[in-house]
């Protein structure tokens, strides 16, 4: 018992500290953690299409959509489509992007994923393996929790 209790704590800790990253983010910058993440995957592959984006985020291609909408109608990307093929849509930073970035708090992906990033490669294969039987333990009904960005922009 005194170890689930331990466990539960450190998930509070994570989850907190998560919330504080998006809640600074957003206050400086006026973008959601989720945004200001896509903000640097532009910038890191300018004429980046929706479907990689949306791979790099982990997030539903319709979810990605609807967030580049919001950043679009901030200007803070363009949307470009190529004569030859006009179905596929490359992404750019406007200026004013760049200047969200430019003034942004770092790691631009969220500290969550920078920390992951930097844990050993058998603590990482640990992880997942014992999150995934912990998720199936749960027996959770909402499977596509996992394909939704963790921000206050999409209700956590």
């Amino acid at each position: 018992m005194q170890r689930a209790h331990s466990i539960l704590r450190n998930f509070r800790i994570i989850f907190r500290s998560t919330l504080a990253h998006s809640r600074l983010v957003e206050k400086k910058t006026g973008v959601s953690a989720t945004q200001l993440w896509m903000l640097a995957e532009i910038l890191n592959a300018p004429g980046i299409k929706v479907t990689k984006l949306a791979d790099l985020l982990s997030i539903h291609q319709s979810t990605c959509s609807n967030i580049l909408d919001k950043l679009q109608k901030k200007d803070l990307i363009r949307r470009e489509r190529k004569a030859a093929d006009q179905r596929t849509v490359h992404l750019y930073l406007t200026e004013k992007g760049d200047q969200v970035l430019a003034n942004s708090p770092r790691p631009a992906q969220g500290a969550l994923v920078d920390v992951l990033q930097r844990l050993p490669e058998e603590v990482l294969i640990g992880l997942e393996v014992n999150l995934a039987k912990l998720v199936e333990a749960l027996r959770v009904i909402e499977q596509d929790a996992a394909m939704k960005p963790l921000d206050l922009e999409n209700n956590l």
